[in-house]
């Protein structure tokens, strides 16, 4: 790359985004709004980008143009986007489907790894229980829109982002391996959470226990992959740890040859990520490490297993 002008790098860089051309034109088209020979020409070389349309795609692609100059700014850019689930723009589900298909493309990397320490129960995990994924939505509502009165009946994903959000849960199980790191009291916030909305009447009786049976639902599927160390969806494998010390944020890195970045999760529905290489690395570094003070209980520690889901399930039942 050292002897490529920096629009023969930032082609190989979409290209690494998206292997295959079609799926890379498909990509742009929909992306920058422009035809199909429009991406071809650009692609060939013929034209080139114009600036505007390369800001956009860095944005929306996460891509670093600085590395593609050769700039070292000694700065380490963080990028976050605060989506509205409830209404997105078309900015915003372009952007959803991008990382939906981002994530379809990693299932060709066998070897890509996935690492999450969290003190809330993983999106990953939650968002295939409709009740779950509702009350989660309605935290988000509550906490970052204007409207603190809809209650937990009134509320849906439209219909276009439930689509991409049950194919997302599909697909990240699917990923070549993937580790979790569990806080030990992981349900006991969520639980006080239930018990605040149901507090202030945005949501009923039966919509608690509606809430309350995907939660032992839930319980019942992780044990099961616990026992078993892998997706009963796919058979990939699953690593399950328990810390015993309290996690205050929550984290996670996907790693492989071709896609690395890490990811802070916050404001109950976004992360802030960034794909810059020391970073990454140190976020691998840290997080392997937080495996010394816990204990794995996937294909292991039954004993452990036992107690812990027994522990959240009495937190459950005291709802």
């Amino acid at each position: 790359m050292e002897n490529n002008t920096w629009y023969d790098c930032f082609l190989e860089t979409l290209y690494q985004k998206y292997p295959q051309k079609p799926q890379l034109t498909e990509a742009l088209m929909d992306l920058l709004s422009i035809e199909r020979e429009a991406v071809y020409r650009r692609l060939r070389s013929d034209v080139v980008f114009p600036a505007n349309e390369i800001a956009k795609i860095a944005s929306a692609w996460n891509i670093s143009l600085n590395d593609i100059v050769g700039i070292n700014s000694n700065h380490i850019s963080f990028k976050m986007q605060l989506w509205n689930y409830l209404n997105p723009s078309k900015e915003e589900l372009s952007y959803m489907r991008y990382l939906v298909e981002d994530s379809e493309y990693t299932r060709d990397f066998p070897n890509m790894e996935c690492m999450e320490i969290t003190n809330r129960l993983p999106r990953m995990w939650t968002s295939g229980f409709q009740h779950i994924n509702r009350f989660y939505l309605l935290k988000w509502m509550y906490q970052y829109t204007n409207d603190k009165t809809l209650p937990f009946s009134q509320l849906a994903y439209p219909k276009i982002v439930a689509e991409l959000s049950s194919t997302h849960y599909m697909v990240s199980k699917s990923l070549g391996a993937v580790s979790f790191v569990l806080d030990h009291n992981i349900t006991n916030e969520l639980i006080s959470d239930i018990r605040y909305f149901h507090s202030i009447y945005l949501i009923t009786d039966e919509e608690k226990d509606l809430i309350k049976k995907d939660l032992y639902d839930l319980l019942d599927y992780m044990s099961g992959v616990a026992e078993k160390g892998c997706w009963p969806e796919t058979g990939n494998k699953v690593n399950l740890y328990i810390s015993h010390l309290s996690i205050d944020t929550n984290y996670s890195y996907y790693y492989s040859e071709n896609i690395k970045f890490c990811c802070v999760h916050a404001f109950a529905k976004n992360e802030i990520w960034t794909d810059d290489t020391v970073m990454i690395e140190n976020f691998k570094n840290w997080m392997q490490s937080k495996k010394r003070a816990s204990v794995q209980i996937s294909e292991a520690d039954e004993k452990s297993r036992i107690e812990f889901f027994m522990k959240q399930r009495q937190l459950i039942d005291s709802l």
